[in-house]
């Protein structure tokens, strides 16, 4: 029998997940191979991993409940969740624009997007200068502040890139009540400034690992 879990949630996915260890994770197929949506790159991760990563940022568990739920310990699950950011970034490489008027906040988000293993697109202070870049470097990812330097929008530097091309948006910035006015679609990411930054890492793998891309054509 199990040890009393610290929520009924938690009972719950306990329970769920030992009968799939026994049961479901035998049944198991690989599938297809290939694939660019998202339940095309859970496949490629190995299934404990796969549950690390799916409780910790799309069921919203925290890392101690992750730990109830997959019978871990603190470092084990973080060792399955980084081995899950290594092989969503080795999948999922791409470029990435920073929108951002503060120099030393974008050299900050520039090495930590290339310590991940994605390329620096470059960084725009305006939003002219953002739509201008977007144009030119053709990114798969965007990390944007608010208010800009000559008080033009990172709001709507990003809707101007959006109407050419389909690609995740990470916004970062001290002004969080700007978006969540419930005036327009909310973003999907949103972090609060002064970020950690474990907080973007985490961010920059789920936009890209959900955000499903076109299948190529034959």
């Amino acid at each position: 029998m199990m040890e009393e879990a610290s929520s009924p949630r938690v009972t719950l996915y306990r329970f769920f997940h030992a009968i799939w260890s026994t049961t479901g994770a035998r049944l198991e197929t690989v599938g297809k191979a290939g694939g660019s949506t998202p339940e095309a790159r859970l496949r490629k991760l190995a299934p404990i991993q796969r549950q690390a990563f799916l409780l910790t940022t799309l069921e919203g568990f925290s890392r101690p409940e992750a730990c109830e739920i997959l019978n871990k310990s603190s470092d084990e699950l973080d060792q399955l969740i980084d081995a899950a950011h290594q092989e969503i970034e080795q999948q999922l490489s791409t470029s990435v624009l920073i929108i951002e008027d503060e120099p030393i906040i974008a050299a900050d988000l520039a090495n930590l997007v290339e310590d991940l293993g994605h390329t620096f697109a470059g960084n725009a202070a305006t939003r002219k200068q953002a739509v201008d870049l977007a144009r030119r470097a053709k990114p798969g990812l965007i990390l944007c502040d608010v208010q800009l330097a000559d008080n033009s929008s990172g709001i709507d530097a990003v809707q101007d890139i959006l109407t050419d091309f389909d690609l995740p948006v990470i916004f970062i910035t001290a002004f969080p009540e700007r978006l969540l006015t419930g005036e327009r679609p909310e973003p999907t990411y949103l972090i609060t400034k002064p970020f950690q930054d474990d907080t973007v890492k985490a961010a920059i793998s789920q936009a890209l690992f959900f955000h499903a891309q076109p299948e190529p054509q034959n």
